[in-house]
């Protein structure tokens, strides 16, 4: 099986690397050619545009920043819809719109190439260890055709339904991920006023019902004060914004996923967005 992979930053780069570690066949191409060194000595094929990855290929994997960079990567000049062949198949793996998920498929299959939309959780541990969650729509013949590189990269792969809802379902992801985070921020704020020893305070709270990955993996990089981002507030932000897009065309009222999205708005104003989505907690100078 020949993989496409385009996309190498924090996320991709790992992804790449547990896909060509498995023995598949891997070209990779980023616009950043720099970021390919790395894959291009563990034996991946680097390209130079995304059509000449998808020439060849029989999947591409996507993995960019958001909705409109997937639309470019697709389908502008040397995208990847010039270069795929009848057959072949796109996996989306980006964080991006169910609304233009269902679109991009229903134009890839206008070529005779079926989508996959299969989002992630699990931060750049979950990448470099291969164990991320990955969230899957689209047709399931073709998850199951695809099943042994989704499992090269992570560790639950979950068929969630037809073409965005793999999109749909990191959407509610984002929502209780993101409302954890904050909670854990508060907590270690209160912990902190109290006088508390922090790191007693999350090694109690986390084995308990209060527990969450937010707590157990950011908790102490806060405490450390390691703000270094596995997943940056700004594309946090961007993933609140995608959020409470679909939550007001489904006509929910959210308070919290509103609250986070105003903080994380917040952090990107003051500067904060380069910062891990741990770093909210720098919004307070307590």
């Amino acid at each position: 099986m020949n993989v496409g992979f385009i996309g190498l930053g924090i996320m991709g780069q790992p992804m790449a690397r547990n896909a060509l570690s498995a023995g598949f066949a891997v070209a990779v191409y980023d616009r950043m050619e720099s970021r390919c060194d790395a894959l291009r000595a563990a034996g991946a094929v680097v390209l130079h545009s995304a059509a000449e990855v998808s020439a060849s290929a029989d999947v591409v994997i996507t993995m960019v920043p958001d909705t409109a960079a997937v639309e470019d990567v697709l389908f502008s000049a040397g995208g990847v819809a010039e270069g795929i062949r009848p057959g072949a198949v796109v996996i989306d793996m980006s964080t991006i719109s169910p609304q233009a998920t269902e679109q991009f498929a229903a134009r890839l299959r206008e070529k005779s190439v079926e989508m996959l939309d299969a989002p992630v959780s699990g931060g750049e541990p979950g990448a470099i260890a291969g164990t991320l969650s990955i969230m899957v729509g689209g047709a399931r013949p073709v998850l199951d055709r695809f099943l042994p590189l989704l499992q090269s990269m992570g560790k639950r792969i979950v068929y969630c339904g037809g073409n965005g809802a793999g999109q749909k379902t990191k959407v509610v992801n984002q929502i209780v991920g993101s409302l954890n985070l904050l909670a854990t921020i508060e907590g270690l704020r209160v912990a902190k006023a109290a006088g508390l020893d922090l790191p007693e305070v999350v090694q109690a709270v986390a084995g308990g019902a209060a527990g969450s990955w937010m707590l157990s993996n950011l908790g102490p990089k806060i405490i450390a004060g390691d703000f270094n981002p596995g997943f940056s507030i700004r594309l946090h932000a961007k993933d609140l914004r995608l959020a409470n897009e679909f939550t007001q065309q489904l006509g929910l009222d959210t308070p919290g996923t509103s609250l986070a999205h105003r903080l994380f708005e917040e952090a990107m104003k003051q500067g904060l967005e380069n910062l891990g989505n741990q770093g909210l907690y720098k919004l307070w100078s307590d």
